[in-house]
């Protein structure tokens, strides 16, 4: 999309257009007649722009709450932040009372139009496009008066005075491959220090730990049980901690202060086994949630966690264990059969076996609603599976 294109929707027919075309919704069976229909109305940039802009529109509501006002291009839809992490990480910034902040690689304003509900925003952006998407996203948001865009190459750019800097750097190439280091990143991570001491930085949560700058609180945060990022909080914005577990919605978070003095236990499954949520697992605080939940591991490298006692916790998921065997596939086949189970949910941990290639193994024959959870896993470094129920 350009800019004239842009300034296509914006204008009092472009928005009639997107009105129109997005009732009934595009869907893969009308895409090519709406199409059609919009090329024998208007130049064919525009009608792709429409078509686009409309279809971009649906797949950001599960982001958005106001996705159907705004506008996006394709790559930066994909890495843009939910609106909810967005508004959580801006009330660092705002509990910091930080009066100015620049968005460094703002994009389409994702993470302004939270940032600008706290405080004054300078978004810097080289791509003109994506930077007046920006502006008027967040205007769709109530806080266009608190957004300052600025056309500018990050790594030119001198730093300019602001309280503290939120840095988004792409994590992929223009192919969409992700890149594996915070140097490979567009601009590289090394960038941020010349903004001074209060920074915020949006990395990938797969970044290796050893690319953590010292001094710097990783916070992994997940969003409705899925691990979405990991954000390196530097000067005020840090909380006192150097590794964080947060769950959205709800913003639990569980920190390496809550670590025990000594290791965690390793046990048999008891009663229940807990399946920490991905953010605890990749903030290393398996074991502070098992010394939260009285609760033993079932293997040293395994983040499976069980104890005897049912413990509420927004940080696992529990399951009711009822049986554990050594895992073989005649024997597994033969038990499955003999409680007439009909299907099962496969989950695995530390295993090589392949969940959809099991299923077909087991031959299962029971009525469906007969179900059960199999784990595939190690206990005390064997192969076994654990069969179970979620407890809810």
């Amino acid at each position: 999309m350009t800019l004239d294109d842009l300034h296509f929707l914006l204008s009092a027919e472009g928005e009639r257009w997107l009105t129109e075309t997005a009732v009934p919704p595009p869907t893969p069976h009308n895409h090519l007649q709406i199409a059609t229909h919009l090329r024998q109305q208007m130049p064919s940039a525009q009608a792709q722009a429409v078509l686009e802009t409309v279809i971009l529109r649906q797949q950001a509501a599960a982001k958005f709450s106001r996705a159907h006002q705004m506008f996006f291009t394709r790559p930066a839809l994909e890495q843009a932040s939910a609106e909810t992490i967005s508004y959580y990480r801006a009330q660092r910034f705002a509990a910091a009372g930080f009066a100015h902040v620049a968005d460094l690689g703002c994009s389409i304003g994702g993470d302004a139009l939270a940032l600008a509900a706290v405080a004054r925003v300078t978004g810097v952006e080289w791509d003109v496009v994506r930077l007046a998407m920006a502006q008027e996203n967040v205007r769709v948001y109530g806080q266009g008066a608190q957004f300052h865009p600025l056309q500018a190459d990050l790594i030119a750019l001198t730093p300019f005075p602001v309280d503290a800097v939120f840095f988004d750097p792409a994590r992929r190439d223009e192919h969409g491959r992700r890149f594996h280091s915070v140097q490979q990143y567009q601009p590289p991570l090394s960038l941020v220090g010349r903004w001074g001491a209060h920074t915020a930085v949006k990395a990938s949560p797969a970044i290796d730990y050893a690319e953590i700058p010292p001094g710097t609180e990783a916070e992994f945060i997940s969003l409705g049980g899925e691990l979405k990022e990991c954000v390196l909080w530097a000067g005020d914005l840090r909380r006192g901690v150097n590794r964080r577990a947060t769950l959205l919605p709800g913003a639990h978070s569980l920190t390496d202060a809550a670590l025990p003095a000594q290791p965690t236990p390793v046990t048999a499954p008891g009663h229940y086994l807990y399946e920490p949520d991905s953010a605890v697992i990749r903030a290393h605080l398996v074991e502070a949630l098992a010394y939260q939940l009285e609760a033993s591991k079932i293997d040293d490298a395994i983040a499976y966690l069980t104890n005897n006692t049912p413990q509420e916790t927004p940080f696992a998921r529990r399951y009711v264990v009822e049986m554990v065997r050594p895992f073989q596939l005649k024997q597994l086949r033969h038990l499955l059969h003999q409680q007439q189970i009909g299907s099962v949910t496969i989950k695995k941990r530390g295993s090589p076996l392949e969940p959809e290639q099991l299923k077909r193994q087991l031959r299962l024959t029971g009525p469906p609603e007969n179900h059960r959870i199999l784990f595939l896993t190690h206990i005390r470094g064997e192969p076994s599976v654990i069969i179970g129920w979620e407890d809810k």
